[in-house]
């Protein structure tokens, strides 16, 4: 990518404590591109900033942050989108508040791809990652690059998802680009950084707080078609991130769980509040597209329940959460029995341990 000539004047406005997102858009409107809008007399500037803001935007220490900053693209990948770029995503010029500057990292095309946003709770079942895995695998495939923020959970397991298909995923962080928040997920953002984007509005450095994740997540929506949301408690984070969608106008769905789980909650909620149920990719590629995955051609007739293949305790599993003591009443054996075949079918990868006793099997397990 050519950087714009004019991206030092971006830099020390959008660099400068006391100028945020929307006072620099004002400035802008008023005065058209960074460097004019640094050619006007204090005066002017004191319409739209404080005098501790302009004594501050000619500082040494926003000299360093613009140095610094032009110092970074000379990494492989990076770059630096403004809204005078025409890579600028044009779904972030339909929210209300577009960022001014983007720091990125990555595939810059997949900015200006259809995307699809896929979000829930940090402390996810298995189950609910498996869905966000499968789910943004089946929707990458069928052409919609996966947004998330890279948080534990179903955000990590939806951009794996969306690497393993053909439109990969982009990540938004609620940090400076160069700082990866959780640490657990490093390893992660750096194939994401290779394979998929990086994207932060944020000036390099600044650390996580926990103002910031609100803030991004209406980039993570505004950079989407619509958003899922696979598992969230009602308190969840990732009802923010749904409710910037439908402020945005965008489609809202989400994934039905058990009544019985505080992570299927927050998702009941927004389908009573009219988010769209899915039960499967080709539900949300019809109501943004009209179009089916290519696995709907090779889908199976749904099996018999005679057929169903289920052995052993499984057969008394359900698929909703169950304690120990009910599976005893229904599969008439011990506690002590009942605990040794659990703790075969987690091994396996067929049943999962829910916080409070529970478990649950994990779809497919036969």
């Amino acid at each position: 990518m050519t950087q714009d000539p004019g991206l030092r004047g971006w830099l020390r406005l959008s660099l400068t404590p006391g100028i945020g997102p929307a006072t620099l858009r004002g400035l802008l409107s008023k005065y058209g591109l960074p460097d004019a809008v640094l050619a006007r007399s204090r005066s002017e500037l004191a319409q739209f900033a404080s005098s501790t803001s302009l004594d501050a935007m000619n500082s040494a220490s926003v000299d360093r942050a613009v140095e610094r900053a032009l110092g970074w693209l000379k990494d492989e990948g990076c770059a630096i989108v403004t809204l005078a770029d025409e890579s600028y995503p044009r779904a972030l010029l339909e929210i209300p508040d577009p960022p001014p500057v983007l720091y990125v990292r990555g595939r810059l095309e997949l900015l200006r791809w259809p995307a699809l946003a896929v979000v829930g709770s940090r402390n996810a079942t298995a189950q609910g990652e498996a869905n966000a895995t499968a789910f943004a695998t089946a929707l990458s495939d069928a052409g919609l690059t996966i947004v998330s923020g890279l948080a534990l959970g179903i955000d990590a397991a939806a951009h794996r998802g969306g690497l393993a298909g053909a439109s990969s995923t982009i990540a938004v962080l609620g940090t400076g680009i160069d700082t990866i928040y959780p640490r657990a997920n490093a390893e992660l953002a750096s194939r994401i950084g290779r394979e998929g984007l990086l994207v932060s509005e944020f000036p390099l450095g600044t650390p996580a707080a926990q103002h910031h994740f609100p803030r991004r997540n209406r980039l993570i929506s505004g950079l989407s078609r619509g958003c899922l949301v696979v598992e969230a408690a009602i308190a969840s984070g990732s009802l923010i991130t749904a409710r910037a969608a439908a402020e945005q106008g965008r489609e809202v769905f989400a994934i039905p769980g058990s009544i019985h789980s505080p992570l299927a909650k927050g998702c009941h909620a927004l389908i009573k509040s009219g988010a769209k149920l899915v039960e499967s990719a080709d539900d949300v590629l019809a109501e943004l597209s009209g179009m089916r995955s290519a696995a709907a051609a090779a889908q199976r007739a749904p099996r018999s329940e005679g057929a169903s293949g289920e052995t052993g305790l499984l057969a008394h599993m359900g698929h909703d959460p169950v304690d120990i003591d009910l599976l005893c009443q229904r599969a008439g054996l011990s506690a002590e029995q009942v605990s040794a075949e659990l703790l075969r079918l987690e091994l396996d990868g067929r049943v999962s341990t829910l916080p409070g006793g529970l478990y649950q099997r994990l779809e497919g397990a036969q």
